[in-house]
């Protein structure tokens, strides 16, 4: 099969990473160094953040220098008057800041779908030509999700797909597949987003779900092509699995709960703050140990940054009730905690593999990647599936039981058709009963504060549950969320012309929020699903 990527060109791209990232120790032009920020601009980084130069944490580690990066470096060094007055007007003088809040468009009476079809534009992003700052250049055009959100991110492009498939770009979703691509073979995972301060961990693997959306316009030859990419992503999320042992039960993305029994958690290799949530990580990670003397802030910054991971930051699934009752953000532990989504999406994935090997003719690695698969769904079968509540649930390693978290996750396994009928009847009666909502379904039903949490619905959740729903003829729930979902939508649109981030799905009167930062519109993940279902 003929290869429709320019391996020249990539091949070209990856010889120039490999010359950035080799010197690591030095701070040179931007061009040609790819640093995260706090190593990248030293001191005026930490600077910045804390003296709340922006009120967004990610403002300063999106802004792009204005010329050498060394020397602004040694002008901020022979800086003399440092106060936060001082500091600002020097950052305005050498960089290029970003500007935050809604996306640049002039809104018009279009139909919802037409303002999306046009949305498309607005939302792309062109081949990057050079390193800038810290974003991480690539090859191929491609889709950001809006707002504050100004580079590719991993999971929400699957949702974007979706309806760049309806609309008929296939040429774009060749670009961001072979983008990730090109991410996989250059890191050997797929960041968060093209972001250096994302180096350090990865999102939700949706990339063989977004190899199937081009295989569904382009054949299955397409599995095939990306073969090597899903291999070395299962590698990236498989690491250390054969160092395992009772002693040493757990080792980045990997636990071993018990004898043969192994699977994946979220993570982050690195246990500091988040460069583009700084003064929250270290907000939290005080009130932390303040409460739990025995944590390390260390540990904090690992489970928030593992939090991020999940693309979940933050909700409720991470984190303990306090004497009160109540989740707090200071009690996180993502990484005690074993995902039902994440081990159902890397089900997927080991069976695409198995599927890419058969198209392919080599029957052993067939054979050997279905068992993995099938070895997966009776783990996931035994550990998530809590039978007192009828729901799938995440499942705490050290304490050796299910969390007491109901969350939207645990329709996974009814996407991926893990999940036995009985069990699908279940699940179906507890969405409807905790879960749904006038405008579609909350991704816990907990009031926590985080944007993770009731009263917010996100697109993706509402795809993943229709579409699990429907796998097992669960279709007039189905419907009530689809028609719930698109109602909102079209409620928001017709008063603001904006597609949105999320929606407060139990008051439609009321906006969505909690979290870090306000809601966001653009928004690349919604008029993916929007497209997707309103075209049925």
């Amino acid at each position: 099969m003929k290869n429709k990527r320019n391996p020249a060109y990539i091949t070209c791209f990856f010889l120039t990473f490999l010359t950035a990232c080799s010197s690591v120790n030095t701070v040179e032009k931007n061009s040609a160094t790819i640093l995260p920020p706090e190593e990248l601009y030293g001191g005026l980084f930490y600077d910045v953040q804390n003296k709340e130069i922006f009120p967004d944490s990610k403002t300063f580690v999106d802004a792009q220098p204005l010329k050498e990066v060394r020397e602004i470096r040694q002008e901020y060094e022979n800086l003399q008057n440092k106060t936060p007055a001082s500091v600002s007007a020097f950052v305005k003088r050498n960089f290029d800041i970003p500007v935050t809040g809604a996306i640049v468009y002039k809104t018009d009476s279009s139909s919802i779908n037409t303002h999306i079809r046009k949305l498309w534009e607005v939302l792309k992003r062109p081949a990057d030509d050079e390193i800038s700052g810290t974003l991480i250049p690539l090859p191929n055009s491609y889709i950001v999700p809006g707002g504050r959100f100004r580079e590719i991110y991993y999971w929400d492009s699957y949702f974007t797909m979706l309806g760049l498939q309806q609309d008929k770009e296939v040429g774009t979703i060749r670009n961001m597949v072979d983008n990730f691509a090109f991410l996989i073979n250059t890191y050997g995972f797929v960041p968060n987003g093209n972001r250096t301060y994302y180096l350090g961990r990865s999102q939700p693997p949706f990339f063989a779900m977004m190899v199937k959306v081009l295989a569904e316009e382009e054949g299955e030859e397409v599995y095939v092509e990306y073969l090597e990419e899903m291999k070395r992503e299962y590698e990236f999320w498989m690491a250390g699995a054969s160092d395992l042992s009772a002693s040493n039960p757990a080792h980045r993305r990997v636990v071993l709960i018990a004898e043969g029994d192994l699977l994946n958690r979220y993570w982050d290799d690195k246990p500091e703050p988040r460069p583009e949530s700084y003064r929250e990580d270290v907000k939290t990670a005080k009130e932390a140990v303040a409460k739990f003397p025995d944590l390390t802030k260390e540990e904090v910054y690992r489970n928030l940054r593992a939090g991020a991971e999940s693309g979940w930051d933050f909700s409720s699934r991470w984190m303990d009730r306090d004497a009160a009752g109540n989740f707090n953000l200071y009690t996180i532990h993502t990484t005690k905690i074993l995902p039902v989504d994440l081990n159902s999406l890397l089900y997927n994935l080991e069976k695409t593999i198995a599927q890419a090997y058969g198209i392919n003719g080599n029957s052993s690695e067939a054979e050997n990647f279905r068992k993995k698969a099938a070895r997966r769904k009776a783990l996931i079968l035994k550990y998530f599936w809590n039978k007192e509540d009828g729901f799938f649930m995440d499942y705490n390693f050290r304490r050796h039981k299910n969390t007491e978290v109901l969350s939207l996750a645990g329709i996974y396994p009814l996407f991926f058709e893990i999940a036995t009928a009985e069990q699908a009847s279940k699940v179906a009666g507890k969405v409807e009963q905790e879960f749904l909502k006038p405008g579609g379904v909350v991704t816990t039903p907990y009031h926590t504060g985080q944007q993770w949490d009731a009263p917010n619905g996100w697109a993706p959740l509402q795809w993943i549950t229709i579409k699990g729903l429907r796998n097992y003829n669960k279709n007039g729930l189905a419907s009530k969320i689809k028609t719930g979902w698109l109602e909102i939508n079209k409620a928001v649109y017709g008063r603001t012309y904006k597609m949105l981030e999320k929606y407060n799905v139990e008051d439609l009167t009321r906006k969505s929020g909690g979290g870090e930062y306000p809601t966001q519109d653009g928004f690349g993940w919604t008029n993916g699903v929007y497209q997707k279902l309103s075209s049925e």
